[in-house]
């Protein structure tokens, strides 16, 4: 979100979430007290995904995830600020732990110090496991899956969503300056050092991003493995995501990665039928 206010956890509101987005399609399944948990969670990633994302001075916004890095503190020293009791009740339910959280500003706070432009591989996975895998380790507890299983799960299933996000919005993070492909893989493909703009014009970004897909691809693979070991009812959810990612990932191939990028989405019809299927199996 581009704005001049920043969102503190003093001024928490809950957003709401659209009832065609994905995330919505995979939690509305979920029995109340696990849905509610994960909109709390949801409600504090996407309170930091809007400071990372607005344009006001960087000092600000690190001044802000670092307010919230506090307050998630207070939550775990037994004296939860006002707005976050919402929050905190669900992490003495479940079990959320504050590593998780912080690892998630850190996420942010890595969009924020400096404009991610071709990141070396290393960095890239370390910005999935923060902003992706981090959210799965807090979401696979509230799903009841067990500890191993659980963080291998978050592992694997959270690089493989959010490479789906970084080959899909090549386009809108141009936009604002930022590039996530790995400068080793611009390097083998003979791409140059220039703007995002001008690297996902080269002809040659579809080798780049067709590379990038066969690693989601062996994420999406583990991350199947670890849900055949489990039981049906606790990955029910992280199936969905599982889906409707795997789906775009599947279009994106189909479409290439070659200028002029027509944006991929998931019909609603389709959409609503991996709903049914995991609602029922």
């Amino acid at each position: 979100m581009a704005g001049t206010e920043i969102a503190t956890p003093g001024q928490l509101a809950r957003p709401a979430v659209s009832s065609g987005s994905s995330f919505h399609t995979a939690m509305r399944i979920l029995p109340p007290s696990q849905r509610q948990a994960m909109f709390e969670i949801y409600a504090f990633c996407r309170a930091v995904d809007d400071i990372a994302d607005g344009d006001t001075q960087h000092a600000d916004r690190l001044a802000a995830l670092e307010d919230w890095r506090t307050d998630i503190a207070a939550c775990y020293a037994g004296q939860p600020p006002a707005a976050l009791r919402g929050l905190d009740e669900q992490i003495r339910s479940f079990g959320l732990q504050q590593a998780d959280f912080e690892a998630v500003i850190d996420g942010m706070i890595m969009d924020v110090v400096a404009t991610i432009v071709a990141p070396d591989a290393a960095t890239l996975d370390l910005y999935c496991d923060r902003v992706a895998s981090a959210v799965g380790r807090l979401a696979v507890r509230v799903f009841g899956i067990e500890e191993r299983p659980g963080i291998e799960l978050a592992h694997h299933l959270g690089r493989a969503l959010q490479l789906t996000n970084i080959l899909r919005d090549l386009d809108e993070d141009a936009g604002i300056g930022r590039l996530y492909l790995p400068a080793e893989g611009l390097a083998a493909a003979g791409i140059p050092v220039g703007t995002p703009g001008q690297v996902i014009d080269h002809p040659a970004i579809d080798q780049v991003c067709r590379t990038i897909a066969r690693d989601a691809q062996a994420h999406y693979d583990a991350a199947a493995s670890v849900m055949a070991r489990c039981p049906s009812r606790v990955v029910r959810s992280p199936r969905i995501m599982y889906d409707v990612y795997h789906e775009i990932l599947t279009r994106l191939l189909a479409r290439g990665w070659q200028s002029p990028r027509v944006r991929v989405r998931v019909p609603k019809a389709r959409l609503a039928w991996i709903v049914l299927r995991h609602a029922i199996g």
